[in-house]
């Protein structure tokens, strides 16, 4: 076996190879960008070696740095991980040149099946079902809108290197296809080096299924099951589960068959995936393309199966034979998983960065109900940066069955504390108790049709709101409890806390006053609230964010955040504000005149923190409504700023090539 293997890659995935190299006796080494030099793959590799600026096209994707690093280090492998070089069939090739083991696929077989183009023509010569579609790469936009028409929209445009949603769009006019053909173009090059561009129908009601495969150098292979990756939101992957609820055993056999014809065409070696678009009606399946890597979201097959893939990976590239046959594949349980991204919800899921004032992940588990896992590459005060992609982690549950999944994993996500940054957590818990996720019957337009005009807390009102107003009551006791207690009180004038409060919940159309009363009780506090009684118990100190405890002998998990001189809940994708006063305090608030905010309408804003890559207009131009006024990138993915109505540019505050703040003035409008 390996002695040493070098990933070459970052964050979460660099950190979960290290956990199964370890496993193996294996030592490790990380390379890393100057903007990775405090991350945590980099403290738990065994070494570590700094390749250059922050930039990937200066760092991850420049090969002959890596391959420096494993002749400075004595690599004798390199795990590429997923993105950056795992699909780099030159990189493969030079690897193999310097004698040094690349734990993946050979080149070849990168090449045929990693371009889309060519892995298209190879299935279409294979008999394969595929999606009809323009195979060649595109000249330009004119032509795109071409060949869209002639295919009859809605068309998929691709990069043909992409991969992660990365240069992808959908476009149902003329319009949308010259503009998106542009802005694929644009992100292949820039994500990829690879600005190849191709067409394809789009397929309506479509669901998005891939079966992991496996292959070995001695011509064995399995396939693993399917992951059914249909929760998207602009083309990226959301939820992931294993096995799919849409697929039935007889749909399983032909997938999984083809999927292996398709490997075994191309001798593929090692894991891989061959992805599926397959429609909701008729179930018929197309081949949509075949990942060369491992994929983002290996876990669930991992948990339904009980192997280990990293690991399958590096033995298969030692030149190890497979374990198993097709006949010792089962499917075990249920699993699913929640893709942790560094993101705002309620800010139509704009990239967010900075410092991770606390993190604070469920806690790793395995009991006779299931199993949680979190796999991460990030830490408590660590840092999210944008110059690479938004995710903070990989929530992971196994249960024996969907539903019991689906609670495991409500479960984990009210335990999951990220501060300082938003996260897509409270989005993640709205879809898992979503009626329609719970049914299995959606396809891949599932977000865009049920939160057409984004997210916000409102629309998943909580199902027992009185536990919220009860809990507000609970921690402002608590508070009022430990002020009252200060030493140092002049004796026989102490303060005497009251037990009847009015719970406050703050409502941008209007507060709520919910009157109770909270009694201090062994272990926590006895509410009433509309003639009912709550009885909250808990070990919860003032400070901590995770509010674990029972309400009437029913346990629940719920976050805590105080500011101020108010109070913020989070729980099962709600978040609840509250203030909690007196009876009078609450009919003197209500008269208190609201302060309103400022008028910005003559300003473009940056909506998120990234790099302006493009500023479209001119000082004195006349801007229709939906007019392109400026780019930009963040977290590798392009976000052009449209003008919302006519106007006329005064001022161009910002310069291309700037890094902007969240609300940093762009452009001035007369």
């Amino acid at each position: 076996m390996f002695t040493k293997i070098l990933i070459a890659n970052r964050g979460e995935i660099a950190c979960r190879v290290i956990k199964t190299a370890r496993k193996m006796g294996i030592a490790t080494v990380a390379v890393y960008s100057e903007a990775d030099k405090d991350a945590l793959f980099v403290d738990m590799a065994d070494e570590a070696v700094c390749i250059g600026p922050a930039a990937s096209k200066e760092s991850y994707l420049v090969a002959d740095k890596i391959i420096a690093a494993c002749k400075q280090t004595g690599a004798e492998a390199v795990h590429p991980g997923y993105g950056f070089l795992s699909e780099n069939a030159e990189f493969s090739r030079r690897l193999e040149e310097e004698g040094i083991k690349f734990i993946g696929p050979k080149h070849y077989s990168i090449a045929k099946m990693g371009d889309k183009i060519e892995s298209k023509k190879l299935a279409i010569a294979a008999e394969v079902n595929t999606i009809p579609g323009y195979n060649d790469a595109i000249a330009g936009p004119d032509e795109a809108v071409k060949i869209a028409q002639g295919i009859g929209y809605p068309v998929m445009i691709k990069a043909s290197a992409g991969g992660g949603g990365k240069g992808l769009r959908v476009a149902y006019n003329d319009a949308e296809a010259h503009e998106g053909f542009s802005s694929c173009v644009n992100e292949a090059r820039n994500s990829f080096g690879d600005d190849r561009v191709f067409i394809e129908k789009y397929v309506l009601e479509p669901r998005h299924i891939e079966i992991q495969v496996l292959g070995d150098s001695h011509g064995n292979y399995v396939y693993l099951n399917e992951r059914d990756c249909s929760i998207q939101r602009r083309h990226q992957k959301v939820i992931e589960e294993a096995p799919s609820p849409f697929v039935d055993a007889e749909m399983r056999k032909a997938m999984g068959e083809q999927a292996v014809a398709l490997a075994r065409a191309v001798n593929y070696e090692s894991a891989g995936t061959v992805e599926f678009v397959v429609s909701g009606a008729t179930k018929e399946f197309y081949f949509l393309e075949m990942n060369t890597r491992l994929q983002v979201e290996h876990p669930v097959t991992e948990l339904i199966t009980g192997l280990d893939l990293v690991e399958q990976m590096i033995r298969v590239a030692y030149g190890e034979k497979l374990p198993l046959t097709q006949a010792d594949v089962k499917i075990n349980g249920w699993s699913m998983e929640c893709r942790i991204n560094a993101e705002d919800p309620f800010r139509g899921f704009l990239p967010s960065t900075g410092r991770l004032v606390k993190f604070l992940p469920p806690k790793e588990t395995t009991d006779d109900k299931g199993s949680t896992r979190v796999d991460t590459g990030v830490y408590d005060g660590g840092e999210i940066s944008m110059f690479y992609d938004s995710m903070i982690a990989k929530l992971i549950v196994h249960a024996p069955t969907r539903a019991q999944a689906i609670d495991r994993m409500r479960d984990a996500l009210n335990g999951f504390v990220i501060r300082g940054i938003s996260s897509n957590i409270p989005f993640q818990a709205a879809l898992m108790q979503h009626p329609v996720f719970h049914s299995g019957i959606f396809d891949t337009g599932f977000i865009p049709k049920y939160y057409p005009t984004g997210f916000d807390a409102s629309m998943v009102p909580h199902d027992d709101p009185a536990l919220l107003v009860s809990v507000a009551a609970y921690v402002y006791r608590a508070f009022t409890d430990r002020s009252a207690s200060i030493s140092g009180q002049l004796q026989g004038h102490e303060r005497i806390v009251s037990d009847s409060w009015m719970v406050v919940r703050l409502n941008k159309d209007g507060n709520e006053h919910h009157p109770v009363v909270a009694k201090p009780i062994p272990g926590g506090y006895h509410v009433e609230y509309k003639g009912k009684s709550y009885e909250l118990k808990s070990d919860w100190k003032l400070g901590e964010s995770l509010f674990n405890g029972t309400c009437n002998g029913e346990s629940f998990t719920l976050q805590v955040e105080r500011h101020k001189t108010r109070y913020s809940l989070f729980h099962w994708g709600t978040r609840a504000d509250f203030m909690v006063m007196s009876a009078r305090a609450a009919e003197l608030l209500a008269l208190m005149p609201e302060k309103l905010p400022p008028d910005l309408s003559k300003y473009l804003l940056s909506p998120m923190p990234g790099l302006l890559r493009e500023v479209a207009v001119k000082v004195g131009q006349e801007v229709k409504a939906g007019e392109k006024l400026a780019v930009i990138e963040a977290m590798k993915m392009e976000n052009i700023l449209k003008a919302e109505q006519d106007c006329k540019v005064k001022k161009i505050v910002g310069e291309a090539g700037q890094s902007l703040a969240v609300d940093e003035v762009i452009i001035e409008f007369e």
